[in-house]
């Protein structure tokens, strides 16, 4: 397949931003403008396309302001060298462009195709083994002591990739999206800042452009899919969505990986209020899983697994009021989990609780959302907090019954409470 040409900054950051065509931006463009009160501004898709060629002229600097607007990043992110010279921090120059997420820094920049290559061979298959490790790391380390390490893996990736040629190059920018993808993550499920997981998710995007990886552009799209959906925004969910199946479709897309897509647009739909076609996609996911593919998945898609689209199938089945089929599918999950799956052992007995809670069964909620402490109190997850404080306000008309002051008891003490608030 050949390398994508032309200014697949502005291309990334436009598909991340919803805008799914040239003539989509150009449009937004044109309406912004009357927004940020700029009279007489109209932008057509001739525009654009130069913008997105190999060498796209500085715009006019009304566009300048729409465009960063509309994009949320700088000209030079988007690919634009101005006319005067790029006055952006380049790797080794004792400029400091360290991607500090944590303490409010901007994040490196992906950088593109140029330099001069002085790393070895080798450099590449180095480099992709700490990005492996930290993956493996995900699952057992608290995400505040991996986070940094990760953003100072990709700040390395970055300052490597112009000095290293092709083929390792492609591998060094393959694993970099790796990483950024792995931070974008964390900052989403386990730390619950969606406005940083986006900028940290384009970067992803960046970087599996510059590896010319469509599946890899699957998963940080679908990833980025997340964000509007958990905010019930269905049209920027299904948009990002539909940009990832394109992405996906380029690929050697594995049965899974499928499967996969659906179960992310499949919760999306959930918490957008429909989970009846969320059902649905459910029940494709396990048709696509039945039938197999010749296509392996990619090693780095290690969050999913039948068991796992069972679990989503079950929080479902719980938003449809389906609850002796939700039940007896988390019951099967929870059965099915291998041992390494403390995070999402976590969210299924939340969703058990909820259950409960919903079906007139206190104690049993109190029970599992108790359950659900111990397993946090273990390996810490943000998503699986937000499922059991949800539980608990379901139980509010309940709240003088023993086991829902035990439960209190539980959810306030002095680890628990701490622990939250850090976090």
């Amino acid at each position: 397949m050949p390398r994508p040409t032309g200014n697949i900054r502005l291309k990334a950051a436009r598909l991340a931003a919803g805008y799914n065509s040239q003539q989509a931006l150009a449009d937004a463009i044109t309406k912004a403008a009357l927004t940020l009160g700029i009279r007489g501004l109209a932008v057509g898709v001739r525009q654009v396309r130069r913008w997105e060629s190999s060498t796209p002229p500085w715009p006019q600097p009304d566009v300048h302001r729409v465009l960063t607007h509309l994009l949320s990043q700088s000209m030079e992110d988007l690919g634009f060298t101005p006319p005067w010279g790029s006055s952006r921090p380049q790797p080794n120059t004792g400029r400091d462009n360290t991607p500090h997420a944590l303490s409010g820094a901007r994040l490196a920049s992906v950088p593109a195709q140029g330099g001069t290559a002085t790393q070895p061979a080798t450099i590449g298959r180095d480099f992709g083994s700490v990005t492996r490790a930290h993956r493996h790391l995900y699952w057992s380390v608290a995400p505040t002591v991996l986070h940094p390490a990760i953003l100072e893996h990709a700040r390395l990736g970055c300052a490597l990739l112009p000095e290293t040629a092709n083929p390792a190059r492609q591998t060094v920018a393959a694993a970099l999206a790796e990483s950024y993808l792995l931070a974008g993550r964390i900052e989403f499920f386990d730390l619950q800042q969606p406005g940083q997981a986006s900028e940290t998710l384009l970067r992803a995007l960046q970087a599996a452009g510059e590896a010319d990886d469509p599946l890899l552009g699957a998963a940080i799209l679908a990833h980025m899919a997340f964000i509007p959906g958990w905010a019930d925004d269905r049209e920027a969910a299904v948009e990002r969505m539909l940009a990832a199946r394109t992405y996906a479709r380029r690929g050697h897309t594995s049965a899974e990986f499928w499967a996969w897509l659906d179960a992310v647009e499949a919760e999306c739909e959930t918490r957008c209020g429909d989970p009846r076609a969320a059902l649905r996609l459910i029940r494709r996911a396990e048709d696509t899983l039945s039938a197999g593919s010749e296509h392996a998945t990619p090693d780095w898609l290690d969050w999913f697994s039948p068991v796992r689209l069972s679990a989503f199938k079950g929080n479902t089945q719980l938003k449809a009021g389906h609850l002796p089929q939700a039940r007896q599918t988390l019951h099967d999950v929870l059965a099915g989990l291998p041992p390494e799956s403390d995070k999402q052992r976590t969210v299924v007995l939340g969703d058990l609780a909820a259950v409960e809670a919903a079906d007139g069964k206190p104690e049993e909620a109190c029970r599992y959302a108790i359950m659900a402490l111990d397993q946090l109190a273990i390996t810490w997850y943000a998503t699986g907090m937000d499922r059991i404080r949800e539980v608990r306000r379901t139980l509010a008309p309940r709240q003088n019954e023993q086991c829902v002051r035990d439960l209190d008891d539980r959810l306030y003490d002095w680890g628990t409470t701490v622990s939250a608030l850090q976090r």
